[in-house]
């Protein structure tokens, strides 16, 4: 798989039915490693190691539904409180990010109300943070760490 712009992680990996499959510490389970799968599991272990969030924050592809469709998010951290912190949207590394993308991530917000989101295709990486009440967002260097 392609080194991607995350720090260097160790990972489980298994072969089945001449698939290879990484371990998921979030879902506790092996899933098929597909280029998307392998930047968001670089990507759950950015927040865990270096943004220090726990582990039972974290939700990982999870059902939604917007509009009457079912849509399935990528990561996601809740606060204590049970609200949403943290959208993640993983993409392969040769996809692009561009407005479809964001497009696609302001849709999930806006049935979870997410305060800051995360774009990235394990090579770039975007973040904003939403200002619900100004209607607006800014791009941020880099999320926040965790906060109890």
């Amino acid at each position: 798989m392609q080194k991607l712009h995350f720090p260097t992680y160790t990972f489980r990996f298994k072969n089945s039915e001449n698939k290879p499959y990484i371990f998921d510490e979030i879902r506790k389970k092996f899933v098929v490693l597909q280029p998307e799968e392998w930047v968001r599991q670089h990507c759950v272990h950015y927040l865990i190691n270096e943004k220090k969030y726990p582990k039972s924050l974290i939700n990982v592809e999870k059902e939604l539904k917007i509009n009457n469709l079912k849509k399935r998010y990528d990561i996601v951290i809740f606060n204590s409180d049970g609200s949403i912190h943290l959208i993640v949207e993983c993409k392969a590394p040769k996809v692009t990010i561009n407005q479809n993308t964001f497009d696609q991530i302001a849709r999930y917000n806006l049935a979870l109300n997410a305060t800051y989101l995360m774009v990235t295709n394990g090579l770039n990486h975007y973040y904003c943070n939403i200002d619900f009440e100004e209607e607006r967002y800014q791009f941020l260097k880099d999320i926040p760490e965790y906060q109890l």
